[in-house]
């Protein structure tokens, strides 16, 4: 099995990608782009993609989860934790500047304001570690995993440096073939997207048969069509199976309200939900 994954090798994707699949030939993409792209043309490819972070919110790969309509195999829940990397040798108090993605310096923004250091915004973490062990600067550090020390030969001058500890991103499992388990006794996601027909109150109406139904929404997140804001996509997953009864009926309900509706997939809740 081949998996991709966006970033630099040290990438917290790649350190997940490992958990799952440590068996698997995991490659590393530029963009999460090219991601999608790739797995779109070779049914062979799975790729692991952050979803959503539990302090930071929405990575923001939505749109592609749209344009490309791609089979969601699973959820994982993967650890985050942040460390500071530098150049071997060097103290925490020559540090000036730190590289790292946006979300990485958010979810450690209180240790960067009590050290007094430059935040600096760059495409992932483990390319930060890249970037910093290759200038050479002793004024400069990345924020990253353990993994990218390793990769890079640099030092953690400080661990776990996260606002929180319960730092957690999901990611997302997905490729081209359309594989779904049966229905038996495990708890399951169905991940789903829907547009509305332009009416007014469409989205209350189109909601109403989960209610009466016990259906529990677990992310329900508008998207605008592409050139419009006056015309939203939404992103949905449900606590269920598709072949429940009761998410069957939910799911044909919200179907006469909808102009579109596709099913992204049914797969095993993560047991992270459990605690």
């Amino acid at each position: 099995m081949k998996i991709l994954y966006q970033g630099s090798p040290g990438a917290y994707s790649h350190l997940a990608a490992n958990e799952l699949y440590p068996d698997a030939e995991i490659v590393a993409c530029k963009t999460f782009d090219e991601c999608f792209r790739k797995a779109e043309e070779d049914k062979n490819l799975r790729i692991i993609i952050p979803e959503s972070n539990r302090i930071t919110g929405n990575i923001g790969i939505e749109y592609l989860i749209f344009k490309h309509r791609l089979n969601i195999y699973a959820e994982h829940f993967h650890r985050v934790e942040h460390n500071l990397l530098a150049l071997p040798g060097t103290k925490l108090q020559n540090i000036k500047n730190a590289y790292s993605h946006a979300q990485a310096l958010s979810q450690c923004s209180e240790f960067i304001k009590k050290n007094n250091i430059n935040e600096n915004v760059r495409a992932d973490t483990a390319g930060s570690a890249a970037l910093v062990a290759k200038n050479k600067n002793k004024n400069d550090a990345a924020i990253a995993s353990k993994l990218s020390a390793d990769i890079y030969k640099l030092d953690i001058i400080a661990s776990n440096i996260e606002n929180e500890k319960g730092n957690v991103t999901r990611f997302l499992i997905m490729g081209k073939n359309i594989l779904q388990p049966k229905l038996g006794k495990e708890k399951y996601i169905t991940s789903f997207l829907f547009k509305l027909k332009s009416k007014p109150a469409a989205l209350y109406q189109s909601l109403g048969g989960f209610a009466i139904n016990g259906v529990n929404l677990t992310k329900l997140q508008s998207y605008p069509e592409k050139n419009s804001f006056s015309s939203y996509f939404f992103l949905c997953d449900l606590d269920g199976h598709i072949d429940d009864p009761k998410v069957k009926k939910s799911l044909e309900e919200l179907g006469l309200h909808c102009e579109d509706f596709h099913v992204l997939g049914v797969f095993p809740a993560d047991k992270f939900r459990d605690n």
